[in-house]
């Protein structure tokens, strides 16, 4: 025969004709066994995979997830520095105000704070620092410290006046209300 020449043999010819050698039956059984052991280590090795790749996308989301909490969060400290002086800022102004009546240089001093405290405020509120909301208010331990307790017309655990304001930054307590609540 040559080269170029194709032997084709029909399924029925090739299946009675074909009687496996001797000992050929265990080579089979051996071989089968190889492929089935095979084929369950290709399942461990892509059910592994598929594990790592799943660990992979629920990492990348635990990541982004602490990247925004530490977005949020990152400016607190700076927050609670400068809450001080926006007290100082609001005390003064309320103070000016009191004093209006003794001339220029109190009205001077009220013109003055007036506008550093809005600016300082609104640089706060682009930073999501909200006021906690005190007067006419029910009492909320949360959000209020009770630094006195006083006689009132109004109903028991009603907040009546703000001592040092309280704030949230985005959603979290930054610093409690201290206030007054009829009894």
């Amino acid at each position: 025969m040559t080269q170029k020449e194709e032997i084709i043999y029909s399924d029925e010819d090739s299946q009675e004709d074909f009687s496996p050698p001797a000992g050929g039956e265990s080579k089979v059984k051996k071989l089968k066994k190889k492929l089935k052991d095979c084929q369950k280590e290709k399942e461990g090795y892509l059910t592994g995979w598929q594990r790592a790749q799943a660990d992979l996308v629920n990492y990348r989301r635990r990541q982004e997830e602490a990247m925004e909490e530490f977005r949020k969060y990152s400016q607190e400290n700076l927050i609670r520095e400068i809450l001080p002086v926006l007290d100082s800022l609001e005390m003064g102004v309320k103070e000016t105000a009191k004093l209006k009546s003794m001339g220029s240089f109190a009205s001077l001093r009220t013109t003055l704070l007036k506008p550093i405290k809005k600016q300082l405020e609104s640089i706060l509120e682009k930073y999501n620092l909200k006021e906690i909301k005190t007067v006419g208010e029910k009492f909320n331990p949360n959000f209020h410290e009770a630094v006195e307790m006083i006689e009132s017309n109004e109903e028991s655990g009603v907040i009546t006046e703000e001592i040092q304001k309280g704030y949230l930054l985005e959603d979290k307590v930054l610093r409690v209300g201290k206030v007054r609540m009829a009894k």
